[in-house]
């Protein structure tokens, strides 16, 4: 029944209610957003289902997995919080933890470091640019296998290394049996892996700089140091944030290198002498996949995942406060810019 308006003329404006009962009832019509948008949902489905499948249940597994005691085979033994607690006083694990840090920060400083001057050489003027960035990216997609193996025959103790330091009056040097020089030599094979790629991300980052700031430092009488450290660097705190984080992610979960460069006969690997290239990454391997303790290595690849993840929240607040104070160039320009 129609309702009366305020002037006595009957309304014609559906009720709330009513509204809900004709979109109910028109749902499932042809011409409804679920049917009409329907050849949409089927187009991007195959991602959700292979991530679920792939991705999100393997998640979800693992955890559950942490807090059982499996072999692989058997059936599961619920122990409750035993693994982790297990996990805290475990001294191999703790070591790989240490050796995991320590390779990390031989590895990524000087890995950025070279990175940013390597863009720095590529956003200047110079001849075949493109080549250069073609060569300086192939790494990154070279097989890791086998790169190690050539790196393991360089390291050796009759290898490429040790021969260039008798060229130049050195001795020996362990590169593949002292706890330095195990840590080197992985860190050596990632700076190889990582630097070209980290370049073309810094060289991307220089390449969005507006000319215009370039130019008006240098016409403010700014020297390179000023422009770098007040132009430069400040404009790239995005980029540089950004590899910070993957590069401080990809260094915690180091696992190829230290595998197959100390790998036994069968097949086993222990990290080389003294466990000194036991990562963590390789330690979860060695405990779910060597020893078959699915629900210990699960509740290692947890205890990765809080490790990282602290790791990267204090490489964000550390990164992202760089810079946030700094003039982009001197109090005169802002002024000028002003006028």
């Amino acid at each position: 029944m129609a309702v009366a308006g305020a002037t006595g003329a009957p309304s014609t404006k559906p009720s709330v209610r009513a509204r809900k009962e004709r979109g109910r009832a028109t749902a499932g019509r042809p011409g409804s957003p679920v049917r009409r948008n329907l050849p949409v949902y089927l187009a991007i489905s195959p991602f959700y289902v292979l991530f679920a499948v792939f991705g999100m249940f393997p998640v979800v597994f693992s955890l559950y997995l942490s807090f059982q005691d499996w072999d692989g085979i058997g059936d599961m033994r619920f122990v409750g919080w035993q693994q982790y607690d297990w996990l805290l006083h475990d001294s191999v694990f703790w070591k790989s933890i240490l050796n995991t840090f320590e390779i990390w920060f031989l590895s990524t400083v000087p890995m950025l470091f070279l990175a940013l001057v390597i863009a720095f050489l590529l956003n200047s003027q110079i001849r075949y640019s493109m080549a250069y960035r073609v060569a300086y990216f192939i790494p990154n997609v070279t097989s890791m296998v086998a790169m190690t193996i050539v790196f393991g025959s360089v390291f050796a103790q009759a290898g490429l290394g040790n021969s260039l330091l008798k060229a130049v009056g050195l001795g020996d040097f362990g590169w593949m049996t002292s706890a330095w020089g195990i840590k080197v030599s992985l860190a050596v094979m990632i700076i190889w892996r990582w630097t070209g790629y980290n370049a073309l991300i810094f060289l991307a980052g220089l390449q969005a700089i507006p000319s215009e700031l370039y130019e008006a430092a240098r016409v403010d009488g700014a020297s390179s140091w000023q422009t770098l450290f007040r132009v430069i660097l400040p404009q790239l705190r995005p980029v540089v944030l950004f590899t910070v984080i993957t590069s401080s992610i990809n260094g915690l979960q180091i696992f190829t290198e230290s595998q197959v460069l100390f790998q036994a006969s069968n097949g086993y690997s222990t990290g080389g002498p003294g466990q000194e290239g036991m990562t963590i990454v390789l330690y979860l391997w060695q405990k779910a996949f060597g020893d078959h303790q699915f629900g210990y290595g699960a509740a290692i690849g947890w205890a990765l995942f809080v490790i990282v993840a602290i790791f990267a929240a204090i490489n964000w607040r550390l990164v992202a406060r760089f810079g946030e104070d700094r003039p982009v160039t001197s109090r005169r320009w802002r002024i000028n810019r002003a006028r």
